[in-house]
């Protein structure tokens, strides 16, 4: 598809085309785990594999992979969209505005983990092939948006790194936010508790005792603790809150089958267990410093258990395990008054068409100054003490 100095761009359409060992070379770069699981073969198979992408989806794969001679250098998860669903980076507006114009918006191009709002490297290149890697993962992206007419590129939740570099190259940049716990090398859940304000402090105490005092207990599985009656339940919860929230539950219950048995180590799941029965349970994957948090789910109401499930049990598996932070995942502005803050997150867009590309830009200008005007009044009224020795009751 492409030259950039004797290096050759393809498209694969599976991951069956690749080995496992030229992907993760890029993705986790020798070691266990990449930055974030999401981006392994083991991950993305497992979405293949399940039919939670592909046809029918509306994501269709592309994988992009970079080579020079017979070293694969970098590769990109990528897939063809036939609509927004499943981004959480929104371009609903983008795809009205150039639709009314006259001009088919879809497909494009998205360069993400899908349903993944997670930050995380999207050009995924070999140890050293960073600068040359990514130029030639642009490249082949820019090759097959005008061979194939298609309107646009879109490379979500890529890293800080990725951002400035997409942004040298001429990619549009756009912020976003999320709020993420930060832990400040706490050895306990109370050392974090005693960095917040009084009224803060005093609201989580009470809502960990009103979950706690179900009348059932919470576990924290991983590994081999894993079994299927766990990933039977909480098929469950997901189908019921995807229902509520997207319409389709995104992910298909296969997927849950091939996660039990090939993302089993890189899985926390919290559940909570009344009268022999799962009744409720959070989804975590792990990363080498961060817990994420992805999917919850409840067969009746519990008061607190949300927040307790979600929000503690996760800052306290974090704590526990040396975890530099936990991300909770899209949206709520609940989350700062228990302890997460507002952090930017990132991507990098293409639009084919000139005139509606700076249209963009410009709206992307703005919108970046809002972003970073949200995010400083915010933190300023996160649930912390402002200064040493304030709150101490």
């Amino acid at each position: 598809m492409s030259n950039v100095s004797k290096i050759t761009v393809s498209a694969i359409n599976s991951l069956s085309d690749i080995s496992q060992k030229d992907w993760d070379i890029c993705a986790v770069q020798g070691s266990r785990r990449a930055r974030d699981p999401f981006t392994t073969y083991r991950f993305l198979k497992a979405l293949e594999d399940s039919g939670s992408v592909g046809a029918g989806s509306g994501w269709g794969p592309h994988y992009l992979i970079a080579r020079q001679g017979d070293q694969v250098i970098a590769v990109m998860p990528l897939y063809a969209k036939s609509h927004s669903q499943g981004e959480y980076i929104f371009d609903h507006n983008w795809a009205q505005a150039y639709e009314s114009s006259g001009g088919d918006y879809y497909p494009k191009l998205q360069a993400a983990v899908p349903f993944t709002p997670v930050t995380g490297r999207r050009f995924l290149c070999r140890a050293g092939f960073d600068a040359t890697g990514r130029a030639a993962l642009v490249k082949g992206l820019m090759q097959m948006t005008a061979d194939n007419g298609l309107s646009s590129i879109h490379i979500t939740f890529c890293d800080a790194d990725e951002y400035a570099a997409g942004t040298q190259m001429g990619l549009l940049p756009r912020l976003g936010q999320q709020f993420h716990w930060l832990n400040d090398n706490y050895q306990t859940f109370d050392d974090f508790l005693g960095a917040l304000s009084s009224r803060k402090r005093k609201n989580i105490r009470k809502e960990r005792i009103g979950a706690q005092g179900f009348g059932g207990r919470i576990v924290q599985l991983t590994g081999d603790d894993l079994k299927a009656e766990h990933f039977d339940a909480f098929w469950q919860f997901y189908q019921d809150t995807g229902a509520r929230k997207w319409g389709t539950p995104y992910l298909t219950r296969a997927f849950f089958d091939i996660a039990l048995e090939t993302l089993r180590d890189d899985i926390l799941l919290i559940m909570c267990e009344l009268d022999g029965r799962w009744v409720a349970g959070a989804l975590n994957i792990i990363g080498d410093d961060c817990l994420y948090g992805r999917y919850w789910g409840a067969s009746q109401h519990l008061p607190f258990m949300h927040f307790e499930v979600c929000y503690y049990q996760a800052i306290d598996y974090a704590i526990k395990h040396g975890l530099a932070r936990v991300e909770a995942g899209a949206q709520g502005e609940h989350k700062l008054a228990r302890g997460y803050l507002p952090k930017p997150t990132y991507s990098l867009h293409w639009i084919n068409d000139a005139g509606f590309r700076d249209a963009v830009a410009h709206y992307l200008d703005a919108e970046r100054d809002a972003i970073d005007e949200e995010i400083e009044v915010l933190t300023d009224y996160g649930p912390f003490k402002k200064y040493q020795g304030e709150d101490d009751g």
